[in-house]
């Protein structure tokens, strides 16, 4: 499950936005294990959005998932990558309280060994993209 540092959570008191950095895979393809997000904290969301939130069991974890629905007593969030697990279908619907932002834009650092021009062209096309929401939230990720 993607997690993000402490150093996140104190960010946030002081600006609106801040950055985060994504440890696991259960976001994947849309994240990656290493990405830096830049997060827009208090934002108001909607389902396909991707967001920080708090974990409902361990609330000093703070993880990033997709919402998918809005359902009695919160969204009902799941990550991108089905076989990660760590989402609404191992803990329930979370509360609109631990939901602390959406995230709006990925950098995906350069791979160690990243040397030829190629390589490099091809990261930089890639490498900082926003984190849209997804175009067909509603059906794919009620089918799960």
């Amino acid at each position: 499950m993607p997690e993000l540092s402490q150093e996140t959570e104190r960010g946030k008191a002081l600006l609106p936005f801040g950055a985060a950095e994504v440890t696991g895979p259960s976001m994947v393809p849309t994240l990656q294990h290493g990405d830096r997000l830049v997060v827009h904290w208090g934002a108001r969301v909607r389902p396909g959005d991707v967001v920080v939130l708090r974990h409902p069991f361990q609330q000093d974890l703070l993880v990033v998932k997709r919402i998918a629905e809005r359902r009695e007593g919160g969204w009902w969030v799941l990550g991108d990558n089905a076989f990660a697990g760590g989402d609404s279908t191992d803990y329930g619907t979370v509360p609109e309280e631990l939901v602390l932002g959406k995230v709006r834009f990925r950098f995906r650092p350069p791979k160690a060994g990243q040397r030829s021009p190629f390589a490099v062209v091809r990261w930089a096309l890639v490498a900082a993209r926003p984190v849209l929401p997804a175009r067909s939230a509603s059906r794919r990720l009620r089918a799960r």
